[in-house]
C-alpha cells in the first residue's frame, strides 16, 4: 500500500475529509510533495512555524543536542542545560516577577498546568473563561473552551467554570473573591482573530488584582512575534500572573510552557509533593530548538517587519468577495459572506499551491498566518494565487 492508503487505514482520523496532501520535505515558507509539487504554507502549520520550516539555526541547535543526549529523566529532576538556558531566555523576554518557567509538551498541557496552579495557589475552585475561546482539546482545556458544539459530547467536564463575553467590560464584575483565575486569549484565535481594546485588558487586570484572582493569558497562537511584539500583551499595557505559550515556541518542535512568579509556582512543590509532573516536558531537543528560535527572532529582528508585511497583505488582497480583514500583525482573518463561499476558495488555493484554511469558530473567515520570515515577493505570490482562486 502507498502512504495515502496507510494514512487512511492505520492513522486515527479527525474528520471524514482530511486534506490528504502528501509532503516529502519543507523549507522556509514552502512545503514540497513527492511529485515535486510546491505549496506556500500561509498558515505556518497553524501558528507553529513562525521562523519558517527547517530554519538553519534551529536545525543546527537540534543537531548539536542530538550529539549530546535525548530524554534523561522526568522534568524537574536533572539539571539539563537546554532547559535552564531556555528558561533564562524566556524570562529575559518578560517583566518581573514572571521568572519561573514550567516546560511541557504542548499548548493544551500548558493550559492544564496553569489551571492546576491557579487553583492550588489561591485555594479557590471557580475559573472564568470566554465565549468562543479555544485553549486546547484535553479535558481541562476543553472545559474552559468557549464553544458548546465542541464540548457537548464530552460532558460532564471540569466543574466550576463560568463563561463571560470577551471584550465586554460590563461582564468583569463576575470576577469575585471566589474566582481562582480567569483564562483569556490576548487575541482570540479560533474566533477569527478578534482583539479587545487595551482599556478592557487594563480593567481586567485591575479587577483581578482587587479580587486576588490570577490572570492567565493564553498566547499560544499570539506569542513569539506573531503580532509584531514578542508577546501580544506588551501592546496592552498589562502583564499576567500566569502566561501560557506553545506553537511558535519550538521552531517546529513540540514544546509549551506555563510561566509565573517563583512565589506562585512554588505552590506545586508541596501538599502534595510533585503537584504537577511530566515525563517528556522540556525534552532537551525541543528545548534546544526553542532557545534557537528565541535567539533568531531577536537576532533577525523578525518582529520589526510584521506590521509592514501585514499592511502589504491588506493592500494586495482587495476583491468584492473579501468583506473585510481583521488582523493583529501577521495573525489575520479574511472575511467572506459564508462558509459556502469560502470553502471552494480554500480548495482552489490549495490546488493553486497556497495552503490556508478557516477558523474553528468562524467558518466564514480565511486564516492567514505565514512564517514571519516570508518575503515581500512571497507575499505578492501568495496574494496573486488567492485572488486567482477567488476568481476561479
Amino acid at each position: 500500500m502507498n502512504n495515502r492508503h496507510l494514512f487512511l487505514s492505520h492513522l486515527a482520523q479527525t474528520t471524514d475529509f482530511p486534506l490528504m496532501i502528501e509532503i516529502d520535505r519543507a523549507e522556509g515558507v514552502f512545503l514540497y510533495g513527492p511529485d515535486g509539487s510546491r505549496y506556500l504554507d500561509l498558515i505556518s502549520g497553524i501558528g507553529v512555524s513562525n521562523v519558517g520550516h527547517r530554519h538553519p539555526k534551529v536545525l543546527e541547535a537540534i543537531q548539536r543536542q542530538l550529539d549530546k543526549y535525548l530524554h534523561l529523566m522526568v522534568y524537574g529532576e536533572y539539571v539539563q542545560q537546554p532547559q535552564t538556558q531556555l528558561a533564562q531566555a524566556l524570562v529575559g523576554t518578560l517583566p518581573e516577577p514572571l521568572d519561573n518557567v514550567y516546560l511541557v509538551n504542548s499548548g493544551s498541557e500548558a493550559v492544564e498546568g496553569a489551571l492546576k496552579l491557579a487553583k492550588r495557589y489561591t485555594n479557590r475552585r471557580e475559573v472564568i473563561c470566554c465565549e468562543n475561546a479555544y485553549h486546547g482539546s484535553s479535558h481541562g482545556a476543553l472545559s474552559v473552551g468557549g464553544n458548546e458544539q465542541f464540548k457537548r459530547a464530552y460532558r460532564p467536564l471540569v466543574p466550576g467554570i463560568r463563561q463571560i463575553h470577551y471584550g465586554a467590560a460590563e461582564h468583569l464584575d463576575q470576577i469575585t473573591e471566589d474566582t481562582a483565575a480567569i483564562i483569556i486569549e490576548t487575541i482570540q484565535g479560533e474566533a477569527g482573530v478578534r482583539g479587545a481594546d487595551p482599556d478592557y485588558f487594563r480593567e481586567l487586570r485591575t479587577k483581578c488584582t482587587e479580587t486576588g484572582t490570577l490572570l492567565i493569558l493564553d498566547e499560544i497562537q499570539a506569542g513569539f512575534g506573531r503580532t509584531g511584539t514578542f508577546w501580544a500583551f506588551e501592546q496592552m499595557g498589562i502583564q499576567p500572573d500566569i502566561l501560557v505559550c506553545a506553537k511558535g515556541m519550538g521552531g517546529g518542535m513540540p514544546i509549551g510552557a506555563f510561566i509565573s512568579s517563583r512565589e506562585i509556582m512554588g505552590a506545586l512543590k508541596s501538599n502534595p509533593l510533585l503537584g504537577h509532573i511530566t515525563t517528556f516536558g522540556g525534552h532537551p531537543v525541543s528545548a534546544a530548538a526553542s532557545l534557537a528560535t528565541i535567539q533568531l527572532i531577536h537576532d533577525e529582528q523578525l518582529t520589526a517587519t510584521v506590521a509592514e508585511k501585514a499592511d502589504l497583505f491588506k493592500r494586495l488582497l482587495v476583491h468584492p468577495k473579501i468583506l473585510g480583514i481583521r488582523n493583529q500583525g501577521l495573525m489575520m482573518a479574511l472575511v467572506f459572506e459564508s462558509f459556502e463561499v469560502l470553502k471552494p476558495i480554500i480548495d482552489r488555493c490549495i490546488a493553486n499551491g497556497v495552503i490556508t484554511d478557516w477558523f474553528l469558530f468562524c467558518d466564514n473567515a480565511m486564516r492567514i498566518a505565514p512564517p514571519l520570515t516570508i518575503s515581500e515577493e512571497e507575499i505578492a505570490f501568495a496574494c496573486d494565487k488567492l485572488l486567482q482562486s477567488i476568481g476561479e
